[in-house]
């Protein structure tokens, strides 16, 4: 499953399916403080007649830049020091265990993002993708493919992909100052 992002900015942005339908967006009201990364959800309407769009908010980013920010899905609150702890040598990757009681691994690269399952296999269940100009190669926006091994726990997957993109890309910036 691909997973197209209107702006390479996760934290407004909307995701639709290849063939253009809305399946999630973010909005992140500015504010001084403590901002809120809100990730609304499609709901299927109803009605065959109103072709307009139902969102729900089904999780939340609580983002922190001193202490631990914390994610909410469904109402579960998780903080993302305990929940998703960062490790590894440069500090970039971040495990959690998922609702199907699996754990998963996100690594962040210069670039992209990818997940993983914890173990030995290590193999690359999702990937995200910077959008492409068409400068070299074809144009294309930013994208995250998601393995359909995954898609039972879809929900879990887009909101902590928000986290760990936007930390890559707070990361990219400010290597991009200290040059």
């Amino acid at each position: 499953m691909r997973l197209v992002l209107s702006e390479e900015g996760v934290r407004n942005t909307v995701m639709t399916s290849e063939d253009g339908q809305v399946l999630y967006k973010t909005s992140t009201p500015f504010r001084f403080g403590t901002r809120m990364t809100s990730l609304y959800k499609v709901i299927p309407n109803e009605n065959p007649e109103d072709m307009q769009d139902n969102f729900e908010v089904i999780g939340e980013i609580e983002w922190h830049v001193i202490g631990s920010s914390t994610l909410r899905l469904y109402g579960e609150e998780m903080k993302t020091k305990d929940f998703m702890p960062r490790h590894g040598l440069l500090r970039n990757k971040r495990t959690f265990k998922a609702p199907d009681g699996r754990s998963y691994i996100w690594e962040a690269e210069f670039s992209v993002v990818h997940l993983s399952r914890d173990g030995e296999s290590r193999q690359e269940l999702a990937r995200s993708h910077r959008r492409n100009l068409g400068i070299i190669g074809a144009r294309r926006d930013p994208y995250l493919e998601v393995s359909e091994e995954l898609e039972h726990m879809l929900d879990m997957v887009v909101l902590t992909f928000i986290y760990v993109e936007k930390l890559r890309m707070d990361d990219e910036e400010a290597a991009s100052y200290s040059v």
